[in-house]
């Protein structure tokens, strides 16, 4: 079993397409790429925090309709799109607006917003967020898990800490040449 992290689906949501410019041509084939993303990576297995804004603009049937599509028992970490179906939605293993989770050796404290500070950030305990849509500048072991930071896919812890190591390496190099 892998534990996998995502945030800002935004299925339904066409302002996804306008303001974060997805390369995506309509909503439908925007959300049947992301349903077939996350289904590459993860399996049934897995589980699968969602770090908000899953769904907007869509049927409460609809939302309970993506979450049977979609692999994994999923947990949702509750964002400022999140309306009372997504909420109340059959699939969630749990819903609440804050977690903390140990993984792998490293403590994770997980919110929807990025934190200027967090809980044990001195001790490195490291945050996971959504809601910047990969435009925030990030601070020391703080993460955006957003489909638009990570290939409108969700991504393993290894991948997250793995993606910090490389930008690094690629400035490193850059400044070498």
């Amino acid at each position: 079993m892998t534990v996998f992290f995502t945030s800002d689906t935004h299925f339904g949501d066409p302002r996804v397409l306008r303001i974060d410019k997805r390369p995506f041509r309509t909503i439908p084939e925007h959300d049947a790429a992301l349903v077939a993303n996350w289904n590459d990576v993860v399996s049934p297995e897995d589980e699968v925090w969602h770090l908000g804004d899953f769904a907007l603009h869509v049927r409460p049937e609809r939302v309970e309709e993506l979450l049977g599509l979609l692999n994994g028992r999923k947990h949702l970490i509750t964002g400022n799109n999140d309306g009372p179906a997504t909420l109340a939605a059959k699939g969630w293993e749990s819903v609440q607006a804050y977690a903390e989770l140990m993984l792998d050796g490293h403590a994770l404290v997980m919110c929807h917003y990025a934190f200027r500070t967090w809980k044990n950030m001195g001790r490195g305990w490291i945050d996971l967020h959504g809601h910047s849509h990969a435009k925030l500048k990030p601070q020391t072991r703080q993460f955006d898990v957003g489909v638009d930071a990570f290939d409108y896919r969700p991504v393993s812890l290894e991948t997250i800490l793995a993606s910090r190591t490389r930008r690094r390496k690629a400035s490193a190099e850059m400044v070498d040449d």
